[in-house]
């Protein structure tokens, strides 16, 4: 099993990969090509998931994240710490949790507005690190209830693109388990 680190999107981290990639992606018959200018993801706050107050019937989703089922978003939240993490997703919360799989089961305290964020079908065997702090995600949104592979419901996912993500270099490796046993 290999650490992967999404890209771009979190804050406080290395943003680039090595030089070799860089230029790899510059000589790319595909890069000169003009490819078409994805369409600007909207910005959804997680706060916004639910219609305010909370009524008679519970949580009821709202009218703008309905209005965004299909659409690419730009989500701002904290990856949820896990004691191990689920190969191909992790889980995105508006304020920190840390998960005790083995001693809590299912008891755990995920928000309801928790969004299960995947990676891309070529990344399902990757494990994707724990980052403190807010971190910034973008793809498709997917909302409704689903039965995950795990016995999980989830009421929100995100697709990401395979260029979201990508492996650690050796150095973020070694001060990622550092970041582990230290725990600062």
């Amino acid at each position: 099993m290999s650490l992967h680190f999404p890209l771009h999107t979190l804050t406080r981290t290395i943003a680039y990969g090595s030089c070799g990639a860089l230029l790899a992606l510059a000589l790319s018959p595909a890069w000169a090509q003009a490819a078409p200018e994805p369409l600007a993801p909207v910005s959804l706050a997680m706060k916004s998931f639910f219609q305010l107050p909370v009524g008679p019937k519970g949580l009821v989703i709202s009218d703008t994240l309905k209005q965004s089922q299909g659409q690419r978003v730009r989500l701002t939240g904290y990856v949820v710490q896990q004691e191990v993490a689920t190969l191909g997703r992790f889980l995105l919360t508006p304020r920190p949790v840390q998960m005790s799989q083995h001693a809590d089961g299912e008891a755990d305290d995920l928000p309801p507005a928790t969004v299960f964020v995947r990676l891309d079908a070529s990344q399902q065997d990757w494990a994707v690190a724990h980052a403190r702090g807010l971190v910034e995600v973008t793809g498709i949104l997917d909302v409704g209830r689903r039965e995950e592979t795990d016995g999980r419901v989830s009421w929100f996912r995100l697709q990401l693109d395979s260029q979201a993500v990508r492996p650690m270099s050796r150095f973020e490796v070694t001060n990622y388990l550092h970041s582990l046993q230290h725990g600062h």
